[in-house]
């Protein structure tokens, strides 16, 4: 590539067919929807003020992301410090340490889909879920660039060293340690899952009749979907979660949101389906008695196995944006 004949709008032509997976490779490192947005744009930025450094030793492509990483490892050193939550761990093997609410930064990632950019790297079920991007945010941030860099994005040592600007011995310690520290975060059960890489039509099918369960308030209906030991955990301020810190909890979920579904003061719901992290979701919106608009309550992701909801990871309203949904509308889904 010859870069001086490039001008901006040739620059950005080429930058603009690894957006997509630049944006995946912030999300991963930062767990921030919001974060990797703005990242992109100033990989962007320092690729373009750095243009005559490219000397085509290694691909454009690799020396973008060599740019990102660096651009998310300033970005995480600047970022307060916040503590993940600990709370009871799960009954099902299935299931995280600790569930992706528990990371306060942690954002979902709508519409995932390797289709999105043929020439992306393959965006696997197993580096886009939440229990991926729970576990890696457990890693210092070098640790977990040189996780993502060698096994994700399938970078050799010597490529992530220059990266990480350490010697090959570091970077190959960098990243036993890390594997380590996933091995202890991940699900019991996780090299038994399947790669696939959207939700399956039994999956849609599943959410599509609790959709329905909720919107008649109909128990029976929803007892009948939910997994004996299912898992709801909850964001702060997120559904009927009004505290600063999330909560998880398993047993009776039907008797816990029978408050929201019967009485004098029910809400009434309508749900619109999504997709994030490859993973089936909801966005729940809510009618109080006498209103005559529907507000934005939350956004679930379910996790389903074996025909049955084995977990719900609620968000707040405030993800709503990124599916392009309002927060009050008189007819959600339309």
């Amino acid at each position: 590539m010859d870069d001086t004949r490039l001008n901006e709008t040739q620059f950005a032509d080429l930058t603009s067919r690894y957006r997509r997976e630049l944006q995946i490779h912030c999300y991963r490192m930062l767990g921030s929807y919001e974060e990797s947005e703005d990242l992109v744009q100033e990989t962007f930025l320092r690729a373009w003020r750095r243009l005559e450094t490219y000397e085509g030793r290694s691909t454009f492509r690799a020396w973008l992301y060599r740019i990102a990483t660096n651009a998310c490892l300033d970005t995480l050193a600047k970022r307060p410090e916040k503590k993940i939550a600990t709370g009871p761990a799960p009954t099902d093997d299935t299931a995280s340490t600790v569930p992706a609410v528990a990371v306060p930064w942690l954002q979902p990632f709508p519409d995932i889909s390797p289709d999105d950019e043929p020439d992306a790297v393959v965006v696997s079920r197993e580096t886009i879920e939440l229990a991926f991007l729970t576990a890696i945010q457990h890693l210092p941030a070098r640790q977990r660039a040189a996780l993502i860099l060698r096994d994700v994005v399938g970078w050799p040592a010597k490529d992530t060293a220059g990266a990480l600007d350490c010697t090959v011995a570091t970077a190959n310690s960098l990243l036993q340690r890390a594997r380590d520290t996933m091995r202890a975060q991940l699900p019991k059960r996780r090299l038994e899952w399947a790669p696939t890489t959207a939700p399956t039509a039994e999956e849609l099918a599943v959410v599509a009749r609790y959709m329905k369960a909720i919107e008649d308030a109909d128990d029976k209906a929803i007892g009948e979907l939910l997994a004996e030991d299912a898992r709801c955990a909850q964001a702060p301020w997120t559904g009927g979660n009004m505290s600063d810190d999330p909560v998880w909890y398993e047993g009776n979920l039907v008797d816990a949101w029978a408050p929201v579904l019967h009485g004098p003061d029910r809400l009434e719901f309508r749900i619109v389906p999504v997709s994030a992290n490859l993973m089936p979701g909801i966005a729940c919106y809510v009618r109080p008695p006498g209103a005559t608009e529907f507000e934005a309550f939350g956004l679930d992701l379910l996790r389903v196995v074996d025909g049955r909801i084995a977990e719900f990871t609620c968000f707040g309203n405030e993800t709503f944006a990124f599916f392009g949904l309002p927060t009050k509308t008189t007819h959600p889904g339309q």
